[in-house]
């Protein structure tokens, strides 16, 4: 298969590059960074419409910023899209679902199958209880810059989806007494933890936890790889990890 990587000189990009040329399965034709030099013979580009090479996919570990210029080239190429990315705006989601109408994108504010499987288990706890109490706790690096976390609003957002009575609130405020219909997200910024997520369901007598921790980034550069290949064959439409376990 053949790759566009969009932020291929951050942190995660680096990862999927090395990844790629040790692997020897897929081919980069394109390593798009801002901070890159142009150099064609190398397939750097500055500037991901200065790439001309033909991909069966993009994957985006860049930012959310990118998302207009990255929809408008993955359209105009007809390439499917792979988004990584996380603390779009509506705006960015909006264009994110127009550009799912002309060709098929995968996004998921986490690449990693476990973490979609963990929302499904969850949603089946809610139902099954549903006068529990349900909270998150995340866990990332002390530099992460979003608060809560995409995959922590995933998580919630799905949970929302089976106990539409749930309004989502972060961290305990002002000594308060919880609300009854609260889905309360805790975040905590320590160390170089990987990411770690546990929903926590109290009921009378019982307390339920579901949890599940990433213990190295490869982890969501092989869930990226496996979402290229998943979406190849795909028209259009948005895609996501929920969809591949489903399969």
């Amino acid at each position: 298969m053949k790759l566009i990587i969009n932020g291929a000189n951050g942190r995660m990009g680096k990862i999927l590059a090395e990844y790629i040329m040790k692997e020897n399965e897929h081919t980069v034709v394109g390593f798009i960074d801002p901070t890159l030099e142009t150099k064609k013979e190398a397939a750097h580009y500055s500037r991901i419409f200065e790439c001309s090479r033909k991909a069966d996919a993009i994957i985006d570990f860049s930012s959310h910023f990118a998302v207009p210029v990255l929809c408008s080239y993955a359209v105009k190429t007809k390439t499917p899209l792979v988004i990584a990315t996380t603390g779009h705006t509506e705006k960015e989601r909006s264009i994110i679902l127009s550009a799912a109408k002309r060709i098929p994108v995968f996004y998921s504010p986490n690449m990693s199958p476990g973490v979609s499987l963990t929302l499904c288990i969850a949603k089946i706890a809610a139902k099954a209880f549903p006068e529990a109490e349900i909270e998150i706790v995340e866990k990332h690096h002390s530099q992460k810059t979003d608060v809560p976390s995409g995959t922590a609003l995933f998580l919630a957002e799905g949970l929302r989806s089976v106990r539409q009575e749930l309004f989502i609130s972060t961290g305990r405020r002002n000594g308060g007494i919880r609300n009854r219909n609260e889905l309360c997200i805790h975040s905590l910024r320590l160390g170089s933890s990987v990411g770690s997520h546990e929903i926590v369901f109290a009921m009378p007598g019982q307390t339920v936890t579901i949890r599940h921790e990433a213990h190295d980034r490869l982890l969501f550069v092989r869930g990226a790889l496996a979402a290229a290949e998943y979406i190849t064959d795909k028209e259009c439409g948005i895609f996501c990890p929920e969809n591949m376990i489903e399969k």
